[in-house]
């Protein structure tokens, strides 16, 4: 775990650098400057390009990181990097040729009043196909065990762009309009520094002749392709949905909901970055004890780091909405709850996503990922359209499905690999963070009202007051029944 450890401890650092600067443009930015409805249209422009972007990849980043590691020589690697780096581009060009049709068919699903999406629909389009080749070059650089520079990229690069953006809205420097177009070059300007940081990495001899397993590649990418489209559904079906409902306003206020409650998978997104190559390089080399130490250790040091996250963003929420500029973002606490739930579950299961999409049996990824979609899609249409549920029905939703499905995936790992991630230590932190949950959820320091002009600073003093409680706490516990040997040994080494 060492390596994995070290650049995990470097990417969480980064991602919650980001999601700190992300939280800043998404409480205080976004609704000053931008206000709701703009910030709902941008909400929705880059969850459609989310949705697209696993097509126009065609899977080649997951790709990349399940085959590298197989080749022995050089002119193999090569001849596989050169075979690959083009395949999304028979994705993307017919795609831009028919835009006008796709273009046609998002305006026919909104509702009248949010027909100011009509203007930007293109930039869906060119952050999707920016986004795939991102990934594609970031995989690049994963085989060769560097995540650090690519994650800067992935996790900072926007959040500083988009930060340094809506200043420029503020100081009257651009429009709102011109805010979009920006982005969307920002988009394109990290795609190119990625590539050259990646071909800085490796550079291949480029050669036209395809590696002898080129046929099981392509089966590979089109399940991947899929699974991924699917599952990309899940993730960001919700959020385009709304404007065929409410308007785009709600898609705004469920944003700010679902970006606090996923605060606290960053420790998760920093360790799959180096998981995924060293769970392929262990089943390739048919380590399975390696694999099986991986999963563990993987999933108890991610439910330790989660489950602290869990509690100081659901112990603080209902006071940190009561700083928001607008009444709309007030009431998403379920929202938030439902969310980071379906995050510390995932987050539990450690690299059991990395052994599943990365073994023999990957093909079982793509009924699972066909199932969540349809599931949260029929499970959204009962509970937002149907029910009434509002934004709840579709945390609620994404709650089931997530829940459902991982117990599907854990079971699957352990019936075909014999393993699971648990171990004594989990029930322990289970504890833990169930106890401490119901002891700070419901309860608030009663403080006086104070304010700085017409800003209240009370929700604000509740917020570090509690947290450094809940934190004193939760590190003793976590220490005093030896949870992880890997958190007892990074504290150790901070203390000296």
């Amino acid at each position: 775990m060492g390596i994995v450890l070290k650049q995990s401890f470097r990417n969480t650092i980064i991602i919650y650098g980001a999601f700190l600067i992300g939280g800043i443009n998404t409480i205080v930015f976004y609704p000053r400057i931008l206000e709701s409805e703009f910030y709902g249209m941008v909400t929705f422009l880059l969850s459609a390009s989310n949705l697209i972007m696993p097509l126009t990849a065609f899977g080649v980043q997951y790709t990349i990181v399940k085959f590298f590691s197989s080749y022995q020589t050089k002119e193999e690697k090569d001849k596989f990097l050169s075979s690959v780096i083009f395949i999304p581009l028979f994705i993307a060009l017919p795609l831009g040729f028919l835009w006008d049709y796709v273009h046609d068919w998002i305006m026919n699903r909104i509702t009248e009043e949010n027909k100011i999406i009509e203007d930007y629909t293109f930039s869906i389009y060119l952050i999707a196909i920016a986004c795939a080749y991102f990934e594609l070059f970031y995989s690049w650089t994963k085989v060769q065990l560097q995540t650090v520079f690519g994650n800067i990229l992935k996790e900072l690069w926007n959040r500083v762009v988009v930060m340094l953006l809506l200043l420029a809205v503020f100081l009257g420097l651009i429009t709102k309009s011109g805010f979009i177009f920006y982005l969307t070059g920002a988009y394109l300007l990290r795609v190119l520094v990625m590539m050259c940081y990646a071909f800085y990495m490796y550079f291949p001899k480029f050669y036209f002749k395809l590696p002898n397993n080129f046929n099981e590649i392509l089966q590979y990418s089109l399940y991947i392709i899929l699974a991924g489209s699917a599952g990309a559904i899940l993730l960001d079906i919700d959020k385009i949905m709304i404007p065929g409902k409410d308007t785009i306003e709600k898609a705004a206020y469920y944003s700010v909901a679902v970006f606090i409650g996923s605060f606290i998978e960053a420790p998760s997104r920093a360790m799959t970055q180096i998981l995924q190559p060293l769970t392929s390089k262990s089943l390739n080399e048919f380590k399975n004890k390696e694999v099986e130490n991986l999963y563990k250790k993987s999933s108890i040091n991610l439910f330790l780091v989660g489950g602290l996250f869990f509690l100081l963003v659901n112990c603080g929420v209902t006071e940190l909405f009561k700083i928001m500029p607008e009444k709309g973002y007030t009431g998403g606490e379920w929202v938030v709850l439902m969310i980071s739930a379906a995050k510390l579950y995932t987050m539990f299961l450690g690299s059991n996503g990395a052994i599943i999409s990365n073994s023999k049996f990957y093909k079982i990824t793509l009924p699972l990922a066909v199932g969540m979609s349809l599931t949260v899609y029929l499970l959204n249409k009962l509970f937002y359209f149907n029910l009434g549920f509002g934004t709840d029905g579709l945390a609620l939703a994404t709650l089931i499905t997530i829940l459902s499905f991982n117990t599907i995936k854990l079971w699957f790992v352990h019936y075909k690999f014999k393993i699971t991630p648990f171990t004594p230590k989990s029930l322990k932190m289970f504890f833990i963070i169930l106890i401490l949950f119901f002891c700070f959820y419901f309860w608030d320091f009663n403080l006086p009202i104070l304010k700085i002009a017409d800003f209240s600073i009370t929700p604000i003093i509740n917020i570090i007051l509690k947290s450094i409680i809940i934190l004193i706490l939760y590190v003793f516990l976590v220490l005093k029944l030896k949870i992880s040997n890997e958190f007892d040994s990074l504290l150790k080494r901070f203390y000296r």
